[in-house]
């Protein structure tokens, strides 16, 4: 089975699963700007990865837009986020990401990734800016855990990367 696992990352998270993934499964591995239908259909498995941003997977548009002709192909997408992985989030994500119809032939992960302010561009550090100044103005016991994980590393850089993590999918794959 020929594999290809196909990225879009903003702070390098993503992209350092997916180099793992692609060594672990001597894959081809792309960038998702250097792809489109044409290249995905070489492949029998197609993995897709992508940050979340605001619960959407950035990026995972390519798979979607081109379900039609990649339904008799092994599909997986792996979304990387800061937060722990929890089921109600995993759902939330899933469910705003995919259709039901979707969802039949989309193998879903979540890889927790980090955070890195530094490394975002000039709009999503706006955009977290004004997310840490709503969530500082809440008191303090109307916080959520994550809420005060974010205002906890909002400053200093974190990296909860794991290679171990991309075990499922390694196992799926080769199931």
């Amino acid at each position: 089975m020929k594999t290809v696992v196909i990225y879009k990352s903003k702070t390098g998270f993503t992209k350092k699963y997916a180099e793992w993934i692609a060594e672990e499964l001597s894959a081809d591995i792309f960038n998702a700007s250097k792809v489109n239908v044409n290249t995905l259909n070489k492949y029998d498995t197609i993995i897709y990865g992508g940050s979340l941003y605001a619960v959407g997977i950035i990026g995972v548009g390519l798979i979607k837009k081109n379900i039609n002709k990649l339904k008799d192909k092994r599909l997986v997408v792996f979304a990387t986020g800061a937060s722990p992985l929890r089921d109600n989030v995993i759902n939330e994500v899933i469910n705003k990401n995919f259709t039901v119809d979707e969802q039949k032939y989309i193998k879903f992960f979540y890889l927790r990734g980090g955070f890195n302010y530094n490394k975002l561009s000039s709009f999503d550090k706006f955009l977290m800016t004004l997310l840490k100044l709503k969530i500082k103005n809440k008191k303090q016991e109307d916080l959520s855990a994550d809420e005060k994980g974010m205002l906890a590393i909002y400053d200093k850089p974190v990296d909860f990367t794991d290679k171990k993590d991309i075990g499922k999918i390694i196992t799926y794959v080769n199931s």
